[in-house]
C-alpha cells in the first residue's frame, strides 16, 4: 500500500504538469496528499518542518543564478546581441546548411548564460528563414533548436553555467567543470547522431518532395534593415561569462579556504560558510554578473530604453522558474520520508552499478516531473548520500557522480508535458503531432549519450 501511495504522489504530480497546472500549486498537494493517506497527523509538521525547510533551502542555494541568467539573457536579447549573434553564424556557415548553423547558434547561447526560454525566442524568426531559403520542411525547426539548445550545452560541456550543471555540485563537492573529458565526449556523441540523424530526416522529406510548405501559423518576419552590432561585440558577453566562469570556480576556494566566518559588528556570532558546497554556484554568479555589466558597458543606449520592463519580465520568469523547481525539491524530500519510497529504493539499489543506478535514478525523475532540474533534484535529495556512498565503495570520483547526474536530467526530461517543449511548438507555431516526434528523438540520443559515457568512463578510466 505505501508503494502505491509514493507512486500515486508522483504520477499525480505528472499528471497535473501535463496539464499545464501550476507545480507551485499542486507538488506540495501531492506531496501532502500522501503524507496524509500515510499518517494524517504529520501533515502539517512535514509541510513546515520538511516541505517548506527543502523548498526554501533551494531557493536560497539557486535563485541567484535562474535570476541572473534570466536578466543576463534579456539584456542580450534587448541589447540585439542575439540577432547579431544568429545572423553571423548563418552567414559564416551558410544558409545552406541551415541545420548545423541553427544548432551552432543554439549552442553558443546557451553555452554563453543565454536562458533556453529566450534562446527559442531569439533563434526561431533566424531558423524558420533559414529552413524556408533551404526548402527543409518546417517540422523540423524544433527538433534541431532542441539538439542545440536543450541538449549537450545544457549539461554535458564542462563550465555550462545552466542550472542543470550548477545542481550536482551543492550534492557532491564538486563543481561546474567536474568530468571535462566525459562531458566532450558525450556532447561529441550527442552532436555527431543528433546532426546525422536530422540530415536523414531532410533527406527522407526531400526525397518526398516535402518542401519548408506554406500556410503555418506563427510565421516570423526578419527586420531586414536592422543595424546589427559586431559579431566580436555581440559575443563579447558570452566569452565573459564562460572564462571568469572557470577563473572563479579556481580563485574563489582560495580566498576564501575551506571555511569562512564573517565578523559585522551588529552580529551576535559571526556567518560560517563551508565554502565547497557553493564555490560552483558562487563561481557562476559572478561570471553572470559580469557578463552583465559587460553587456551594459557595449550597449547602454539600446537597453537602457527598455530595461525597467526587460528586466521586470526577466525576474519573472526567473521567479517562476525556480519556486517550481524548488517546489519540487520540496516534493522530493517528502517523498524520500515516506515508507513507501523505501521499496523504489531498495528497487532501484537492486541495480549493483552505481553509475548506472543513478543515471536511471535522475533521467526516471526527470521523465515524470517533464523537468531536469526538478528530477534530479528530487533524485539527489533522495538519494545523494547513497550515491556517494556506493561510489566511494566502487572507487568513482565524485566529479563522474556529477557529469552522470548532470547529464541524466537532460534525458527523458522534455516528455511531452516539459515545459521547454509546449513553448517551443507554441513559439513556432507548430503541434506535437507534426514535431514532436523529432524531439522525442533528440532525447532517446541524448539518454543514451549518458551510458555511452559510463561506458567510456569504465573502459578508460578517464573522466
Amino acid at each position: 500500500m505505501s508503494f502505491a501511495i509514493a507512486l500515486a504522489a508522483l504520477g499525480f504530480l505528472m499528471l497535473v504538469a501535463y496539464r499545464g497546472y501550476s507545480v507551485i500549486l499542486f507538488a506540495p498537494v501531492a506531496a501532502l496528499g500522501a503524507v496524509l493517506l500515510t499518517d494524517p497527523a504529520a501533515v502539517l509538521p512535514v509541510y513546515t518542518g520538511l516541505f517548506m525547510d527543502k523548498m526554501v533551502g533551494f531557493v536560497k542555494l539557486y535563485f541567484p543564478v535562474f535570476m541572473l541568467g534570466a536578466v543576463f539573457g534579456k539584456l542580450i536579447e534587448l541589447s540585439g546581441f542575439s540577432r547579431a549573434i544568429v545572423s553571423a553564424v548563418i552567414g559564416l556557415v551558410g544558409r545552406e546548411r541551415a541545420i548545423i548553423s541553427i544548432v551552432l547558434v543554439c549552442n553558443l547561447l546557451t553555452y554563453g548564460g543565454v536562458s533556453l526560454f529566450v534562446v527559442v525566442f531569439a533563434v526561431y524568426p533566424f531558423a524558420a528563414e533559414a529552413f524556408r531559403q533551404s526548402n527543409i520542411p518546417k517540422r523540423l525547426i524544433p527538433g534541431t533548436i532542441a539538439l542545440g539548445a536543450f541538449s549537450y550545452t545544457m549539461d554535458s560541456l564542462p563550465g555550462t553555467p545552466q542550472i542543470q550543471n550548477i545542481i550536482p555540485s551543492a550534492f557532491f563537492g564538486t563543481d561546474s567543470w567536474a568530468a571535462p573529458i566525459l562531458g566532450l565526449a558525450g556532447a561529441a556523441f550527442i552532436f555527431a547522431t543528433g546532426i546525422a540523424y536530422l540530415t536523414w530526416r531532410v533527406r527522407q522529406a526531400a526525397a518526398r518532395g516535402e518542401g519548408y510548405g506554406t500556410g503555418h501559423a506563427e510565421e516570423p518576419v526578419v527586420a531586414t534593415d536592422e543595424r546589427l552590432a559586431h559579431p566580436a561585440i555581440a559575443v563579447a558577453p558570452l566569452v565573459v561569462v564562460g572564462v571568469l566562469n572557470k577563473l572563479f570556480t579556481g580563485w574563489i576556494p582560495a580566498w576564501y579556504g575551506a571555511r569562512h566566518e564573517a565578523v559585522l559588528a551588529g552580529l551576535d556570532h559571526p556567518i560560517t560558510t563551508q565554502v565547497a558546497p557553493v564555490a560552483a554556484i558562487w563561481a557562476v554568479q559572478l561570471a553572470l554578473l559580469c557578463g552583465i555589466l559587460t553587456v551594459l558597458a557595449f550597449a547602454w543606449r539600446p537597453v537602457s530604453a527598455r530595461f525597467a520592463e526587460g528586466s521586470k519580465a526577466a525576474v519573472g520568469g526567473a521567479l517562476l522558474a525556480s519556486m517550481n523547481t524548488a517546489s519540487e525539491y520540496g516534493f522530493g524530500a517528502v517523498i524520500a520520508a515516506l515508507p513507501g519510497f523505501l521499496v523504489i529504493r531498495e528497487a532501484l539499489s537492486a541495480i549493483p552499478d552505481p553509475l548506472v543506478n543513478e543515471a536511471i535514478t535522475v533521467t526516471a525523475l526527470a521523465g515524470v516531473t517533464g523537468s531536469a532540474s526538478g528530477g534530479m533534484s528530487i533524485a539527489l535529495a533522495a538519494m545523494a548520500e547513497q550515491f556517494k556512498a556506493a561510489a566511494t565503495a566502487a572507487g568513482i570520483p565524485f566529479e563522474v557522480l556529477h557529469r552522470v547526474a548532470a547529464m541524466a536530467s537532460g534525458g527523458m526530461d522534455t516528455l511531452p508535458h516539459n515545459g521547454a517543449v509546449i513553448t517551443l511548438l507554441a513559439v513556432t507555431g507548430l503541434t506535437h503531432r507534426q514535431s514532436y516526434g523529432d524531439i522525442f528523438a533528440v532525447t532517446c540520443l541524448k539518454t543514451a549519450a549518458v551510458f555511452v559515457v559510463i561506458a567510456l568512463y569504465y573502459l578508460t578510466g578517464l573522466y
